[in-house]
């Protein structure tokens, strides 16, 4: 029986230090806890800055957020990455903040593409700042289209099931939000390079 035990162990996959951590939050473990706040709080609060209006709401949905992994870790299927599961909590809070403070009103009706130049545009050349300051200032119906497909990787039709708006009216607003996006950038960057050009 000792022999077949020793065998069983050899075959037996070593827990991860995921696993742990997600277990000592499953147990309620404070460290444990505390460990994975530690871990994701700092990028989770970057996902919660592109969709809120202020710095302010972004700290309440990120905290109101980590209250619902901690409260639903133990639905945690490891389907997926940890870190990608909670950034999914974080998007549906920040959502459904958003509606309860009546913020994403999103048209449903159908609305005309707004042409983009067919310039190549990179964001390459602008500082993490610079593009969450210009992503916060769309309008919260562009922002929202926006970071899920650009940012979050979801397709329209996805966003569209989200935010409750057609698959086209989801295409027309990322549209108009990357060509408002574009505009505003492209002034930033002209202001800037015309300050370099006056101080020489």
């Amino acid at each position: 029986m000792h022999k077949i035990y020793k065998r069983l162990k050899l075959f037996t996959k070593p827990k991860s230090e995921e696993d742990r951590l997600i277990e000592g939050c499953i147990a309620g473990e404070r460290a444990m806890q505390r460990l994975l706040y530690d871990l994701y709080s700092k990028k989770m609060m970057m996902v919660c800055l592109r969709y809120a209006p202020t710095n302010f709401e972004a700290e309440d949905i990120m905290q109101e957020g980590f209250v619902k992994v901690f409260a639903n870790v133990q639905n945690f299927k490891k389907d997926c990455p940890l870190e990608f599961w909670i950034r999914r909590i974080m998007i549906n809070t920040a959502l459904k903040h958003l509606r309860q403070k009546s913020l994403l009103t999103v048209s449903h009706e159908a609305e005309e593409a707004v042409n983009i130049s067919s310039d190549s545009f990179s964001l390459s050349g602008f500082s993490m700042d610079e593009l969450l300051s210009t992503i916060q200032s769309l309008a919260p119906r562009y922002r929202m289209v926006f970071n899920l497909y650009a940012i979050e990787g979801y397709n329209h039709k996805e966003i569209g099931e989200m935010l409750g708006i057609s698959e086209g009216t989801s295409k027309s607003q990322y549209s108009r939000a990357r060509a408002i996006l574009q505009s505003m950038l492209s002034r930033q960057d002209k202001s800037y390079q015309e300050h370099v050009i006056s101080k020489r």
